[in-house]
């Protein structure tokens, strides 16, 4: 190993008061030899929860045997990750953030307690991916970020399938669209094994950016879960940390402001998850750079959308996988002047340099990476709003958008489930304006997604005709004209707490306006006799984050930096 890096597993392993140390290494099976080269962490989020994460264990081995051949000593962990897709619709999903930053915090603690000198990340399902981000970004050590992986799409009828379906389903069943046998059959095919969800859902596009920050060996986040190839980008990232630490190159050198650009391109142009934005928030904050969401509104107008990927498209991530994957895209952005071309990755070479060891088969036949001169969209699919009745923000995607402007009356719900059980029995017609609030970070507290109801309004027909707004979140599978993430939120006195049932709202996404339709004075006498509900969780993980978390504006962290 160079002199010039200094390992902090020196601090643990050498002298003669760390004879116990040695001796509880020596007791898992290490030798002298391996104690006296580099302890890399190998971490992940493998269990038996969701078929996200349930090969992770098999990867990680994989990615040991690429530290040990590049002369370092892996020490294997797991933190935990909740699926979003099993938590989703009931109280669980209120779990799903918080174990963004719980995820984060282990990799920390864990790292930190054992003075790791290098770390590979691998994460499957949707908070787990940015929560080992940050702790990489926190944590400043080499660091090499892995992704678990897609699922392959089930198929049913011909037809290719995936959660989304399942989700939408229900809403289907409920208004007697389909039979129930037909519900259970795309619930025994939509899932056909391992992997996240296929879509260009959260999974994905957090993937996806993972490429375009750098933070991950480029090419490894469209391989399928259950393909070969995984293991192959396990090997090498496990070879990529040990060239890292030799070169002393640290996850703040690689995920600058330059590349978060990057991602943000990225994200727009592959018509990713709204909850990117939160992610990407929060991992700047970590890497300590300045991100806001003015960033994310400057950086769309300049960037095309030129993926027609699911749930907005008609394309998974196996197709495009099958084309180049992301550095395929990443291309066209690039030979289009459109990327920071010289931010540096963790291969130690340049993003530009990177992308010149691809071959890419121009094929003009495949539909599913347009060409920037003829794309889907001229500007790309995330879109900040702002407005009276959204102050500090609000988030709305695009790509599978009809009405570009839409007002209604709003029908007001402080929870989801009350949103939910009125949509099932049809009380929501066209015209109306759902309004789901205090589900935001703190008056979740969690900020849960509203997937179940988002699918059961498309699965009711309403799809484009009726909006929805929500100080929480959606899923990546999440379609129509769907504003979350408002801010400031019910919970602390924001504007959507002072709503009404039957209040006029305003929504122009092409002009960037959220606004509620009543005088300047009445707002101030509403807030004047506003009180806060009460939280229900005064114990506990919920109470906890609740006291901890700052806004969605800001990436909902549970601290600042």
């Amino acid at each position: 190993m160079s002199k010039k890096v200094s390992l902090p597993s020196r601090k643990v392993v050498e002298g003669p008061e760390r004879a116990p140390h040695r001796a509880m290494y020596k007791a898992m099976g290490l030798t002298d030899e391996d104690l006296n080269k580099p302890i890399i962490g190998v971490s992940n989020t493998c269990n038996e929860s969701t078929p996200c994460n349930i090969h992770l264990g098999r990867l990680a081995a994989r990615t040991k045997e690429g530290v040990i051949s590049a002369e370092g000593t892996p020490r294997e962990f797991t933190t935990i990750a909740v699926s979003d897709g099993i938590s989703m619709g009931h109280e669980g999903m209120k779990a799903s953030l918080v174990s963004r930053e719980v995820i984060a915090d282990s990799i920390e603690l864990m790292v930190y307690a054992h003075q790791y000198d290098g770390l590979v990340g691998i994460a499957g399902c949707d908070k787990s991916l940015p929560g080992t981000m940050m702790s990489m970004a926190r944590l400043n050590i080499p660091s090499v970020f892995v992704y678990g992986g897609t699922i392959m799409p089930g198929v049913y009828e011909g037809k290719n399938l995936t959660i989304q379906d399942a989700f939408e389903a229900v809403g289907s069943y409920a208004s007697e669209q389909i039979t129930l046998e037909q519900l259970k059959n795309i619930e025994n095919y939509a899932c056909p094994g391992a992997g996240s969800c296929a879509g260009m859902y959260t999974a994905n596009t957090m993937a996806s950016i993972s490429e375009a920050l750098g933070i991950a060996i480029p090419g490894s986040a469209s391989p399928p879960a259950e393909d070969n190839r995984r293991l192959d980008v396990c090997f090498d990232s496990g070879k990529t940390v040990m060239n890292l630490l030799e070169n002393n190159i640290r996850p703040r050198d690689i995920m600058t402001y330059e590349s978060f650009e990057n991602a943000i391109i990225v994200l727009n142009a592959i018509g990713g998850s709204t909850n990117a934005v939160l992610h990407l928030l929060a991992i700047a904050k970590e890497a300590r750079v300045k991100l806001t969401l003015n960033d994310f509104e400057r950086i769309r107008k300049k960037t095309p959308h030129i993926a027609d990927m699911r749930p907005g498209g008609s394309y998974v991530m196996f197709d495009l996988d099958k084309i180049g994957g992301v550095p395929l895209l990443m291309n066209k952005l690039l030979t289009k002047g459109l990327l920071n071309e010289n931010v540096v990755t963790v291969t130690g070479k340049t993003l530009k340099q990177n992308l010149n060891t691809f071959y890419f088969n121009n094929d003009e036949n495949q539909n599913i990476i347009k060409a920037i001169e003829s794309p889907i969209h001229k500007n790309g699919t995330l879109k900040i709003l702002r407005g009276s009745l959204a102050p500090d923000g609000a988030v709305v995607k695009m790509a599978s958008v009809q009405n570009l402007i839409f007002e209604g009356r709003a029908i007001v719900f402080n929870c989801e489930e009350s949103a939910f059980d009125a949509i099932s029995k049809g009380k929501i017609v066209e015209g109306d304006v759902v309004v789901i609030r205090f589900e935001g970070p703190k008056g979740g507290p969690g900020m849960r997604e509203m997937l179940a109801v988002t699918a059961a309004i498309v699965g009711h027909g309403l799809g484009d005709k009726v909006a929805l707004i929500t100080d929480g979140r959606f899923s990546g599978a999440t379609r129509g004209l769907m504003i979350g993430h408002v801010a400031p939120e019910a919970a602390v006195g924001g504007p959507i707490g002072l709503l009404r049932n039957g209040d006029v709202i305003s929504i122009d996404v092409d002009k960037g306006r959220l606004d509620l339709r009543i005088s300047k004075k009445e707002m101030k006498t509403r807030l004047k006799k506003w009180k806060p509900i009460r939280s229900r969780y005064s114990r506990g993980v919920m109470a906890k984050y609740a006291s901890l978390v700052g806004s969605a504006s800001e990436g909902a962290i549970t601290h600042s930096i």
